[in-house]
This record gives C-alpha cells, structure tokens and sequence, in this order.
C-alpha cells in the first residue's frame, strides 16, 4: 500500500504532466494563428495556458514589448543568486493577473522573453567562482593579475554582447526591458540607447549610489554602474531614488558631477515626510529634475527588503511597491517619454517571494514602457 507521502507525489507528477499536455497542446495551436486570431482566442483572466512569459501567446515579433534576460552575477560583492533571476521570475508570472489599472487592456501589446545570449549562465557561473578567489586576494594583497584580466574580459563580453542585442531590438520597434542579473548588466543596453538618442537621463531606483571606480578592481562591477553610465555624454541627467547605502567616494562624484546628478536620499526624504511633506510632492519634484527622455534603472533593494529579502546586499528603509509604480505613472502623466527600463538584482530564495514580487513589478514596468512607446511613435 502507498504512503500517503508518495500518493501524494504521484498525484502532484500526474497533475503536472496534464497541465504540461494542456500547455503543449495550446502552444501547438496557437503558433499556427495570427495575433488577431490570438487576440480573440486569448482569455486573460483564464489560467496560463501558454508557455510564454505570463502565459502569453505571442511570439517576438507579434509582441510590442520584449523582455531581454541578462542571467548574470559574476562581480556581486555580498550573496548571490541574481543570475537565476530572470528564469525565476519568467516562473513566477503565470501567478500575475494580466488586469493592469494604470494601462487599459495591457496584454494586447503583448510580452515576449527572449532567449538570453548564448553561454552568459554558463560564462557567468565559470567567472563567478574566480571573482570570488579574486576578491579573497584582495584580503592577503596577493591578486592575480591574469584573473582580473580574465574577468574584466569576461564582463566587457556581456556588456558587448547586450549591447548588440538590445540594439537589434530597438531597432526593430520594440519597447525593451532588461531584466537581470546583478546591476552590472544594463550596461550595454545604455550604450546602444546612446548611439540612437541624443540625449536622456537615467531615473535610478536603489539603495545604492552604485558611483564606485572600479568596486574591488572589477571594471564593469555592478557597484560601478552608474559611474560607467555617466561616461556616456548622451546621459545628460541621473536621478537616483531611494539611496541610502554610499561612501565618500561617491559623494565625491556626486559633488564632481555637480548638477548632473541628482539624490533624493532615503534619510532625507523620510525626514521630510515626518515633518509633513507627501510622497506626491516629493514625486512631483523627482519628475520634475528629469529630462523629457528618461530610461529608468530599477534595483529591487530599492524596495523595503521584505519585499527582496534575498537580494544580494539589502538594505533597511527602501519603497513600497505602489509608491514605485505611482511615480512611473506620473513620469508618463509629465509628457516624458520612457525609452527603455530594467530590473535587477532579484535573487530567488528557497520560496517563489522575491520572484514573485519581480514578476508583478515587471508586468507593470514593462506595460508602462509599451504604453510610451505607443504613444510616442
């Protein structure tokens, strides 16, 4: 007779089989419609019934917005796991429901997920483990200098490799989000938004300033993003939100860069709303330091870490969900155009929480993103 442990186990394989069979045989159908055809057959508020991102059914090219994955954390300082992030949250999302309050009927610009650049989980996995020697060294003052190369190399590949991605999609219409990895990997998508736009500014949601030269030798270190963002000229303007984790050194910048970069600290800004001030003041203010152009930079330890608790360096203070999502809105409410986004730094943890919450946020992200694109084009 069977343990009720193993009923219970073959019950839960049969029951993932049948749904596995039904999303099969969906599939199978849908790749012979036309996305009118899908549009009329496609029940939004039914179960995920398709294996693409949130169970939608449409491929790249019928999709208005496409979601780049970037599975990689080669130079994460503290925890990792960010690079089995997008794969978590693309899990995730058959959980969301596709009813968005700020964007009428959503889904029918449609979210495809493209594949990620060949080898990066792999090249990632391999230069991880000698970031991690590397960053040891550093301890003892004995660093291998052939290693950093190796991984320097290794990053410029991935910022390289997304850029000529990320380019390829702009240039085909799309609306692109990147989706990470650790904070290191926008990187590329910045560049090609450079070569097609004059001028923008980067809307920074984070705990960090992300300022640092060069974090523990590494180049393209994701605590050097925004540094290596600013040596773009055609980034006018850097608005970060939220920080509250930085070091003299990024003060220095700040300070160099003068008005080039903005900071609406944590500390401040809740110091402020203490003594009476609002979140919409202080988004109208936010919206307000912004170009007409704006590309926004999202790290999930921006949010308070009950929302990302297993993000690789979280950090205690941090956002509300809907406070996030009501200053985008109100971004797009100024007349400002968003010419691109990315989410990053989501780590799965032994639970579907941190992904979970990832995949709400960029269901929302990315609506709002297609929604500008529509209008703007």
């Amino acid at each position: 007779m069977l343990s009720k442990d193993k009923l219970s186990f073959i019950l839960y394989k049969q029951k993932k089989r049948a749904i596995l069979s039904c999303i099969f045989a969906a599939n199978y159908e849908c790749k012979r419609m036309t996305k009118q055809e899908k549009l009329a057959a496609f029940d939004p508020s039914g179960l995920a019934e398709h294996e693409g991102i949130y169970g939608m059914p449409f491929n790249q090219e019928e999709s208005e917005i496409v979601v780049y994955p970037v599975p990689w954390e080669v130079t994460v300082s503290y925890a990792a796991g960010t690079a089995a992030g997008p794969e978590a949250i693309a899990q995730a999302s058959y959980q969301v429901d596709l009813y968005d309050p700020a964007v009428q009927d959503a889904w029918k610009m449609g979210i495809y997920m493209a594949q990620p650049h060949r080898n990066l989980a792999e090249t990632s996995e391999v230069l991880r483990e000698e970031a991690v020697r590397h960053i040891d060294a550093l301890a003892t003052g004995e660093v291998d200098a052939a290693r950093l190369h190796r991984i320097n190399a290794g990053c410029a590949y991935m910022v390289d490799a997304v850029k000529k991605e990320t380019g390829a999609l702009l240039d085909a219409g799309k609306a692109v989000c990147l989706l990470g990895g650790d904070h290191s990997t926008p990187l590329g998508f910045v560049q090609a938004l450079a070569e097609r736009h004059d001028a923008f500014g980067v809307l920074q949601i984070d705990a960090h300033a992300d300022l640092r030269n060069a974090f523990e030798q590494f180049t393209y270190s994701h605590a050097s993003i925004t540094y290596n963002m600013l040596k773009e000229p055609q980034v006018t303007k850097v608005v970060q939100v939220g920080i509250r984790d930085y070091c003299e050194e990024e003060i220095q910048v700040m300070e160099k860069e003068g008005e080039r970069v903005k900071v609406f600290f944590d500390r401040d800004m809740k110091h402020a709303q203490f003594e009476g001030a609002t979140w919409a003041q202080q988004v109208e203010e936010i919206v307000a330091a912004l170009p007409m152009k704006v590309y926004v930079s999202f790290d999930i330890d921006g949010l308070d870490p009950k929302l990302c608790p297993n993000t690789g360096t979280p950090v205690a203070g941090g956002f509300e969900v809907e406070q996030i999502l009501y200053l985008l809105e109100k971004v797009l409410e100024s007349g400002r155009i968003l010419i691109g986004a990315d989410l990053n730094e989501v780590a799965p943890g032994a639970d579907e929480w941190d992904a979970n919450v990832g995949a709400r946020l960029l269901y929302r992200i990315c609506n709002l993103l297609g929604l500008s694109n529509k209008i703007h084009k």
